[in-house]
């Protein structure tokens, strides 16, 4: 009797199928899908909709540190032995989520190059965006900061080009993410769209000529002969 050969390991279909380890739930708009300082033992997958990853300091100050679409990795850091969270992931929309538990993802990680590769890829960007991030917050202004911000929340550089941002971003959420003030955020927001580089019609719309706001004048660098252009504000 001729043995059934075993179908090729298909990472798609492993991230959307309930089974062995894998649980799929749905989380409303504003519910926590692990708070800072829950148990660190699984690692989840957005299947749609967006999520926001926020860090509360010791003082009672929060960060936006990340807003995940479809087809994004969060909470990997249990894989590297984190005990506790050290985030908070929110449902800015409503969500569909894959939980995978620690154990099942380490074993398809061992088990499945096919998977592993979609992983490692994933980490790779996500390690550029933070150093992405780290150089922005070091050396742009506000102003670069926030038209940034915006770029990325509608998809710029991905094929289609800006999309509307959806959910709607509040100027509250933005100031976290660039680590700015309510005030900073609406100043510019009103220069933008004077300028025609955004857009209100229901929702936020993020035109290309944006860029042109990160590009101009040049990055904000520190010169070898001590001297410095305008840091960040």
């Amino acid at each position: 009797m001729t043995r059934k050969a075993k179908s090729p390991f298909d990472p798609t279909a492993f991230l959307s199928k309930a089974d062995g380890g894998r649980s799929i739930s749905t989380y409303q708009e504003g519910q926590a899908i692990f708070s800072q300082g829950d148990a660190a033992d699984a690692i989840f997958y957005t299947l749609d909709g967006k999520v926001k990853v926020t860090v509360l300091s010791k003082q009672g100050k929060e960060a936006v540190v990340a807003i995940l679409g479809p087809d994004s990795f969060f909470g990997e850091g249990c894989l590297t032995g984190q005990p506790a969270r050290m985030a908070t992931a929110t449902a800015m929309t409503e969500c569909t989520i894959m939980c995978v538990e620690k154990q099942a993802m380490l074993r398809v990680l061992r088990d499945e190059p096919k998977f592993s590769e979609v992983f490692i890829a994933h980490i790779l960007e996500r390690t550029s965006r933070v150093e992405a991030d780290l150089v922005d917050q070091r050396f742009n202004s506000s102003e670069k900061r926030l038209a940034r911000a915006l770029l990325l929340l509608a998809n710029f550089g991905k094929e289609g080009g800006p999309e509307p941002i959806v959910p709607k971003i509040s100027q509250e959420t933005l100031a976290e993410m660039i680590g700015t003030t309510r005030s900073r955020v609406n100043h510019f927001m009103n220069k933008f769209r004077k300028l025609g580089l955004i857009h209100y019609n229901g929702e936020l719309e993020v035109h290309s000529s944006l860029l042109n706001v990160i590009l101009r004048d040049g990055p904000h660098i520190r010169r070898r002969d001590g001297l410095e252009t305008s840091g960040p504000e």
